[in-house]
């Protein structure tokens, strides 16, 4: 087995008031003028946007306010920031909110160090070569971009519509300011769907082929028992401390490598490739997509190696059947009205979409995906049909 790395350079700041660092922390990282990114503006309603921007101000570091980004963040107005960066002489980015502001502000980082069009970093053309250094203020328990090496961007200037990500070890940002108390205002949904892809990120790394490492994967079910108890006491009291804590810090941990350390792959990611194509043509919600379609996913690769599944139940429900394993997690799923299939994202799936939808996973039959199981079209042709109700 290839030897395997275990990267985390994020100085991580976590408890209560953890945003009151800001200034302290932005100047013993070298910022003199920073680009403060946010989104649609839950961050000034909340008043967190003017107490970081006070805080700024009387720390004597320049500031340029880029707001805007929305859920599947878009890269037209990544390339807005790309400018700022480049005219304003911008030294830091400051991503106020949650991973779609922080996918964004890394984009916006990679795309302003080099002199090409960011958008080639995440169809492949081009590699990362380096980036505007970057931290982070979080504001959701989701998508783990804050300790991940990874950034996902929505190209809204094409034709179909595309949604594509990039891991780069520049994308390891230089710190994260963990408050749980920021997660308070949260809606439900949005709470729900976080939580969902917290367990995806832990399912999508338990699942692959070759060597696992057992304590590991005890990791793994830890986290996932943890993520779907803290998450029905969030839904239910939203400003429960040790809940959104929980969360936060899951969401952390599943998506910086520590759930795949060890083991022999880097883990399967097809479900995420699926779920692209959903929210990129259709802008769902990613944790509510990923619901929608995992539990087709892991029937249709269940024979693969039951036995996985079977020391996942065992692990986190106490229940070694495989395929009610598969049921136990689409019902922890509806007790957090997350959707099951393609219908409870509102979308009425043909078959015709089904295939298109397919082509488009796979760049018009150019490529698979997955490591569990590798997956062509066809496959994931019968996985979008599974999940509409149609097979």
């Amino acid at each position: 087995m290839a030897i395997k790395e275990y990267y985390t350079p994020t100085h991580v700041y976590f408890g209560k008031g953890a945003e009151d660092k800001v200034a302290e922390v932005l100047k013993s990282n070298g910022a003199h003028k920073v680009l403060v990114h946010f989104g649609s503006g839950s961050v000034k309603r909340s008043g967190l946007l003017g107490k970081v921007e006070a805080a700024l101000t009387e720390a004597g570091i320049e500031f340029t306010e880029l707001g805007g980004v929305v859920p599947n963040p878009r890269v037209s107005l990544v390339r807005k920031g790309i400018a700022l960066v480049k005219e304003q002489g911008i030294d830091f980015i400051l991503a106020v909110g949650g991973g779609s502001v922080l996918d964004s502000a890394k984009a916006i980082g990679y795309g302003a160090y080099d002199g090409g069009d960011v958008w080639d970093f995440y169809c492949r053309k081009r590699k990362v070569e380096g980036t505007v250094p970057v931290g982070v203020i979080l504001t959701l328990s989701a998508t783990g971009s804050e300790m991940s090496d990874s950034s996902v961007i929505t190209n809204d200037e094409t034709d179909p519509v595309y949604k594509r990500g990039v891991s780069t070890d520049f994308g390891r940002i230089k710190f994260a300011l963990l408050d749980p108390e920021l997660t308070y205002s949260v809606s439900r949904y949005q709470t729900a769907c976080g939580a969902t892809d917290i367990c995806m990120h832990t399912l999508e790394r338990y699942f692959h082929q070759g060597y696992a490492l057992d304590f590991t994967d005890k990791i793994s079910f830890a986290l996932l028992k943890e993520v779907m108890e803290s998450a029905k006491v969030a839904l239910e009291h939203p400003d429960d401390y040790d809940a959104r804590a929980n969360l936060m810090w899951c969401g952390s941990l599943s998506h910086n490598g520590l759930t795949g350390a060890g083991n022999e792959t880097n883990g399967d990611w097809a479900c995420h490739q699926i779920e692209h194509e959903l929210s990129a043509e259709y802008d769902v919600a990613h944790g509510a997509g990923l619901a929608a379609v995992w539990g087709s996913w892991a029937r249709y690769v269940l024979d693969v190696d039951p036995s996985r599944f079977s020391k996942l139940g065992e692990g986190v429900f106490g229940e070694s059947d495989p395929v009610k394993t598969i049921e136990k997690f689409e019902e922890f799923f509806r007790a957090i009205e997350m959707p099951t299939d393609i219908k409870g994202l509102g979308l009425d799936f043909d078959e015709e979409a089904c295939r298109k939808a397919a082509l488009g996973v796979t760049f018009g039959n150019t490529r698979t995906i997955g490591d569990f199981k590798v997956l062509d079209t066809e496959d994931i042709f019968n996985i979008y049909m599974m999940a509409s109700g149609l097979k």
